[in-house]
């Protein structure tokens, strides 16, 4: 395997660094009583959006984004370009907040986005440049031009190392095709080794079989991670374009519904439940979907505490590690439209052939972490 380029947005100086990451660790403090001792915790979270075709107005050469374009049959100017990442750095930088005001993410894995321009143009926005939002970002070889990336808050998480990962097409018909790739990225987060694997398997447009085949590459990469470093923490995480349930996430990546069923070194999946409790991520036909999702490994699970109750407390976790806490769909009544036929869906960016100025067809999901300081 080959390595890939990495594009970061900008290098901060290690003076500006010790500043930050102890101001943020102090914001991230959070006090819980336990007995008569007071415990200290540090919460991260860490999301996924699928931002929707974040295209910019030019043509790539060989990329298929004419409907991107100011004539193309999306009209796409510059005014809509503008109100495009006004609305994606709005959600990305609400996206934590609930439990971490003014904090945020520690990192987020995105997909549908054209380039590194895109995302250059997406962290200098204003609540994103706030908080000194990065990314990486490797250019892949989808025909339409759409990548996965990861933003992430440098205070809060460290790149070690980033790959680019093909996503292999195993019928002789198929030749000729190409998609989005699995990018890897590795670092420490806490004090920890983590990676992350932002994925974009083959829509629905596409029958199963290439989406169990991308589930099936996803845990390669996750074994080979776990060869280098038994002990690494990964999150992996995508727009699936599956449900938890369906083949491709329950067989051939292996992530399992209950805690208690995670072999060592497996995968647990915690959006099962949510689904099932009629929640999902995106609304097709009136039902909802939940293709949207943060995987973890089993070293990011207290098993024990979490079997029979998954609101657990502080104090209920050994979370001495980098230990899951809570997960989340992250929803405001903005991002939903309001009226007509298709009220209560997410609002689009573009929907029958009309600008919507929304944001996306998808709604975000998060996971928190917690960890004794």
């Amino acid at each position: 395997m080959c390595y890939f380029s990495i594009i970061f947005a900008q290098i901060i100086t290690d003076h500006y660094m010790k500043k930050t990451v102890l101001f943020m660790t102090l914001l991230l403090l959070v006090g819980v009583s336990v007995g008569n001792a007071q415990k200290k915790y540090a919460l991260y979270g860490v999301g996924f959006y699928n931002l929707e075709n974040l295209f910019d107005t030019c043509h790539d050469n060989g990329k298929n984004d004419y409907q991107y374009l100011p004539d193309g049959t999306n009209k796409w100017t510059g005014l809509k370009y503008n109100h495009k990442l006004r609305n994606m750095a709005r959600v990305l930088a609400e996206m934590g907040t609930d439990r971490l005001p003014n904090i945020g993410c520690a990192a987020i894995g995105v997909s549908e986005v054209e380039n590194a321009k895109c995302l250059t143009d997406l962290c200098n926005q204003e609540p994103l440049k706030a908080r000194n939002f990065k990314f990486v970002h490797v250019e892949g070889p989808d025909q339409r031009g759409v990548d996965c990336a990861l933003l992430y808050n440098p205070a809060l998480f460290q790149v070690r190392d980033v790959k680019l990962y093909p996503y292999k097409y195993n019928l002789p018909e198929d030749s000729m095709r190409a998609t989005r790739g699995f990018l890897t990225v590795s670092g420490t987060m806490a004090g920890e080794h983590v990676a992350f694997i932002v994925n974009h398997l083959p829509s629905r447009a596409a029958s199963s079989y290439y989406r169990e085949e991308g589930g099936s590459q996803i845990r390669a990469v996750k074994e080979l991670l776990q060869r280098e470093d038994p002990d690494v923490k990964i999150f992996i995480m995508g727009d699936m374009n599956d449900d938890p349930h369906d083949k491709s996430m329950a067989v051939s990546l292996g992530a399992v519904r209950k805690v208690k069923d995670v072999e060592k070194q497996g995968l647990w999946n915690p959006w099962w439940d949510t689904l099932a409790s009629g929640m999902g991520t995106l609304m097709y036909d009136g039902r909802w979907n939940l293709f949207d999702q943060i995987i973890l490994t089993e070293n990011l699970v207290d098993a024990k505490a979490m079997k029979k109750n998954l609101d657990v407390k502080p104090g209920d976790i050994d979370c001495k590690q980098l230990t899951f806490y809570r997960h989340q769909i992250f929803r405001r009544d903005y991002m939903f439209q309001q009226d007509g036929k298709y009220k209560g869906n997410p609002l689009r960016t573009h929907a029958g052939g009309a600008w919507l100025d929304g944001y996306s067809d998808h709604l975000p999901t998060l996971v928190y972490l917690i960890k004794e300081q």
